[in-house]
């Protein structure tokens, strides 16, 4: 994966696809009968039921067959994409629909393997925001700039049990501290995993001397002077941690597992609302809780996109405005359904619209707005990539 990114980083191709001059009945009439294959991961049950409830509605509603192609990754469909267009098809690709952020869709557009600009044709653009909310803009300092359209908001928080744990730590050299004190009782993902170089972009945020650095691109004389604290820190956090830093969790649900087991006592999660779900499922005790650091945390928006060569484009655009609705937001925003965080400013809503978000109940575990703060900025999706690759080569995992 790190390889192929960085072969997409370093290669430039030509524009992307033309934009369509389509009206949006034209789309419409278009869109009947399509099968849109969505590329989305399919590591989480309820996700795939919330997927599986709008496939149902977007053909009830526009005669769409919304598939979905279950990934473990989203650079499988990325691959795809690019296998294709060295093959030269440039049309009737396998990839409809991505799920996608980040890294993948620097690339992407990086390399003209996207559609668009296409996002402001969609009627419910109109209800986005994005001078209230600039995640939606940009994707790790990338501006989306129409090619691909937003979904969820997410913000790192982290999970403990307040039976066991009362006082979590609320920041990197607290939580090193605590880990020290309380050899094993921490982890995190392996770096395969988002979740992995995610926490160590955290980290990273508040150990560098130089934060604005971390929104450029990184190159080998900034990468080595900013991530020095980084490795520093780890040399000491490693030996502390579950199974002594020998072994690490494959993905978020295998940390929710050793803490329901008892085996950790706090873990890193990109879903605000992670708790409240857990325990809800019955995954989680009820004494769960969740708690950012003192200086905030990281946090992103996820897109959707279409590839350049998208066999069904209208059904892909049809399926993508139906899931902006405020009505599938507010259903992806229930916590006894998914429960992550709508892209819509509720300032543009009717009012019965913003009612349906207004009367969604919160959990006991999931922080308010106001406790959750303005979130950090992703860094340059140059820095997620390296990161990566100097943690393989130190530890050799």
């Amino acid at each position: 994966m790190l390889r192929f990114l960085a072969f997409l980083f370093a290669v430039s191709s030509f524009a992307s696809a033309a934009q369509s001059a389509e009206t949006w009945p034209e789309t419409l009439a278009a869109s009947r009968g399509q099968t849109v294959f969505f590329n989305a991961w399919a590591g989480d049950p309820r996700i795939n039921a919330y997927i599986e409830w709008a496939a149902e509605e977007v053909m009830k509603r526009y005669r769409v067959n919304l598939r979905h192609a279950k990934l473990n990754a989203t650079s499988e469909a990325v691959s795809r994409v690019v296998a294709e267009k060295a093959a030269g098809k440039i049309s009737g690709g396998t990839v409809d629909l991505i799920w996608i952020n980040g890294e993948n869709f620097a690339a992407m557009k990086q390399n003209g393997l996207l559609y668009g600009p296409w996002v402001e044709r969609l009627p419910n653009w109109r209800y986005v925001d994005p001078v209230e909310q600039p995640a939606v803009a940009t994707d790790f300092t990338v501006p989306v700039e129409g090619m691909e359209a937003p979904w969820s908001l997410a913000q790192i928080v982290f999970v403990y049990d307040e039976a066991h744990l009362a006082k979590p730590p609320r920041s990197a050299k607290a939580l090193l501290g605590w880990a020290e004190a309380n050899p094993g009782r921490f982890t995190y993902p392996h770096v395969n995993n988002f979740l992995g170089t995610t926490f160590l972009k955290q980290v990273l945020y508040e150990v560098t001397s130089d934060v604005a650095e971390l929104s450029r691109p990184a190159s080998k004389d900034n990468f080595q002077k900013a991530t020095e604290p980084l490795w520093s820190y780890l040399e000491r956090l490693h030996p502390q941690l579950w199974r002594r830093g020998q072994a690490f969790p494959e993905n978020g649900p295998a940390q929710r597992r050793l803490l329901a087991d008892g085996e950790i006592d706090l873990y890193v999660s990109y879903n605000p609302a992670e708790a409240s779900l857990s325990i809800a499922s019955g995954d989680l005790p009820a004494t769960a809780r969740s708690v950012i650091w003192e200086r905030g945390t990281i946090g992103n928006a996820s897109f959707l996109a279409i590839p350049f060569n998208a066999n069904a484009r209208a059904g892909a655009m049809v399926a993508a405005d139906f899931l902006l609705s405020p009505e599938a937001q507010a259903k992806k925003q229930d916590p006894r359904v998914w429960g992550v965080s709508t892209v819509l400013s509720l300032k543009r809503l009717e009012a019965d619209q913003r009612r349906r978000f207004v009367e969604l109940p919160v959990g006991i575990a999931t922080l308010s707005p106001e406790e959750l703060g303005q979130a950090l900025a992703e860094p340059h999706p140059t820095w997620m990539v390296k990161i990566a690759e100097a943690w393989k080569r130190r530890y050799n995992r």
